[in-house]
């Protein structure tokens, strides 16, 4: 995609209906601009199926919960309004991004419970979100922010505010020829990249953070039961920071990232190896099934 996201043509559905791209605006004022009160889900859709479609739909409505904002739409209006919008611009391979927030109404302070709750649904074509890492192996920095403790972010929930460190340490993590960074969480823990979780191979086992206080993602669900099939052996734990230089392979997981290999992070570096081609390879066929 080339230019800007705010001047592309076709349709995004908005609160019920489908309006020009281009006229998809908010006031000024809304509440989430100001005060992050907005949960989202990205989705991917292969041969005109979403992939995964009703768990993400579920998840933006417990994400709202989590936020205190109830949202005025069911699963099944949520999934109507996906497959009218991917229709209404003639997708079959897409990218789809559902966005629910606090608007701007009676209420322009921390409190937002009388601003109506909105909903969007876009949709678009995207490629690999870590282009030609996607066969090499991505580079990643260490991210010099932490995962917040779960007393202090409502770390289920997959919303907005939580990735404004995610997006500090990408930047500086391309700033310095990365791909993604490696985030640690608030104990010292290792546990994902800004936007994808993350897992390691050692001596033909798997070894993935706990997810304690950051979001249990979808693909990461698929990609467990793809190990448990194969019986390969799954250590969901707390890893600690000096064992990077042990493990032998390494890959993320995310709606966007797929299944992508990692060759480095930081000094440490990673083959792209049976298990993580055998798990991105099947994980590319399901999608598509």
């Amino acid at each position: 995609m080339a230019g800007s996201y705010a001047e592309m043509d076709g349709k995004i559905w908005m609160d019920g209906k489908l309006i020009d791209w281009r006229d998809a605006n908010v006031h000024l004022l809304t509440h989430a601009m100001h005060y992050a009160s907005s949960v989202f889900e990205g989705e991917r859709a292969y041969g005109g199926k979403i992939f995964e479609s009703r768990k993400h739909s579920e998840r933006l409505i417990a994400s709202g919960r989590e936020l205190d904002m109830e949202l005025p739409w069911t699963v099944d209006e949520i999934e109507a309004a996906k497959y009218e919008t991917m229709q209404a611009n003639g997708l079959e391979d897409a990218y789809i991004r559902v966005l629910a927030w606090r608007g701007a109404g009676e209420d322009m302070g921390v409190s937002s419970l009388r601003n109506p709750v909105r909903m969007a649904v876009a949709t678009w074509a995207w490629g690999n979100y870590y282009g030609d890492a996607k066969t090499k192996g991505a580079k990643l920095d260490i991210a010099k922010w932490k995962r917040p403790s779960p007393e202090t972010a409502p770390y289920k929930a997959k919303a907005a505010g939580l990735y404004m460190i995610a997006t500090m340490s990408k930047h500086a993590a391309e700033a310095k020829g990365c791909s993604d960074a490696m985030m640690f969480d608030y104990r010292g823990y290792v546990a994902e990249a800004t936007g994808a979780n993350i897992f390691f191979v050692k001596d033909c086992e798997v070894h993935t953070p706990k997810p304690d206080c950051f979001l249990n993602g979808i693909t990461r669900q698929t990609v467990m039961g793809l190990l448990e099939e194969r019986q390969i052996k799954i250590h969901e734990r707390h890893i600690m920071p000096e064992e990077l230089e042990g493990f032998e392979q390494c890959w993320l997981t995310g709606t966007a990232a797929e299944v992508t290999p990692v060759g480095q992070i930081g000094d440490y570096n990673f083959e792209v190896g049976a298990i993580t081609r055998d798990i991105s390879d099947t994980y590319e066929k399901i999608v598509r099934a």
